[in-house]
């Protein structure tokens, strides 16, 4: 496995930018031709550093609903609201702070936001409602230092790591050894399941 490089940084900011940027676009930005700059998506994708190509649609255009931001407070089952929520049709950013928030951004589909907000959360929790005027969502890699960490120990893997896919997911080890106990416990696990 090749250390991802700041070459790699720059074609993630580019595909951020625009996803459907022509491969041809991005080799003139960072100075490779159009096949390298393929196989090095195709290998972020690989490395599941690239999930998938999406699209942002600006829902303000299509009237679709009343943009809210809502934080919710005393949740005793965090990760049950948070399932809940992120199911929610108009529900298009989540957020759990480190004390147990949950932060929303959605689009409510009604005119009585209150009355969508007590059919999906608990009437026991707490929320507020900020009504949005305007909204704006910038994913950006600044900052970003590229650092794979080992799935068995967390340590970073570099250039001697290895990669495996198991049903479907990626995972990356800095060593042979720490493949070899965690592709073991692994099986373990399926087999006892």
């Amino acid at each position: 496995m090749r250390e991802l490089d700041e070459t790699d940084l720059e074609i993630l900011t580019l595909l951020g930018e625009d996803a459907r940027r022509p491969f041809s676009a991005i080799a003139e930005e960072v100075g490779l031709s159009g096949p390298a700059v393929s196989d090095r998506v195709t290998r972020l994708q690989e490395a599941g550093i690239i999930n998938r190509f999406t699209v942002d649609v600006d829902r303000s255009q299509l009237h679709a609903g009343i943009p809210v931001f809502i934080q919710v407070t005393g949740v005793d089952d965090v990760d049950e609201l948070r399932a809940r929520i992120g199911d929610a049709d108009a529900v298009e950013h989540l957020f759990v702070s480190a004390d147990g928030a949950i932060w929303f951004y959605a689009r409510a589909q009604v005119q009585n936001v209150r009355r969508w907000l007590d059919g999906l959360l608990d009437e026991d929790v707490d929320y507020s409602v900020t009504l949005m005027d305007d909204v704006e969502w910038r994913p950006s890699l600044d900052g970003t230092e590229f650092a794979l960490t080992c799935a068995e120990c967390n340590n970073t893997v570099d250039s001697e790591g290895r990669s495996t896919r198991l049903d479907g997911q990626v995972y990356h080890f800095c060593c042979p050894s720490c493949q070899s106990r965690f592709e073991e416990r692994y099986n373990r696990l399926e087999e006892g399941a």
